[in-house]
């Protein structure tokens, strides 16, 4: 059986992702971590998560892994079928 021959489009630009620093604060280490963090960074902003919706974020982040991992499997399948071996 003949491969048909369909031109592969270039792949996308890899991510370059920005570092993130995530601080865990609780009220034992809250005054030291308020004069440390203004000291260091400046102005103070809450983004406030429970801990079950932390966990949900993992989870989240996780299955995108997943999928993005699955697609990028689909892609290369696909690439194959298409192309002509090298010899």
């Amino acid at each position: 059986m003949e491969k048909v021959k369909i031109p592969t489009v270039s792949r996308p630009k890899p991510l370059q992702l920005s570092d993130t620093r995530v601080f865990v604060v609780t009220k034992d280490n809250y005054e030291e971590f308020v004069k440390e963090f203004t000291d260091t960074y400046g102005d103070l902003a809450f983004v406030a998560l429970s801990m079950k919706d932390y966990e949900n974020l993992a989870l989240n982040i996780a299955d995108i892994k997943r999928y993005l991992e699955q697609q990028n499997e689909i892609i290369v399948y696909y690439e194959k079928a298409v192309t002509e071996e090298k010899e």
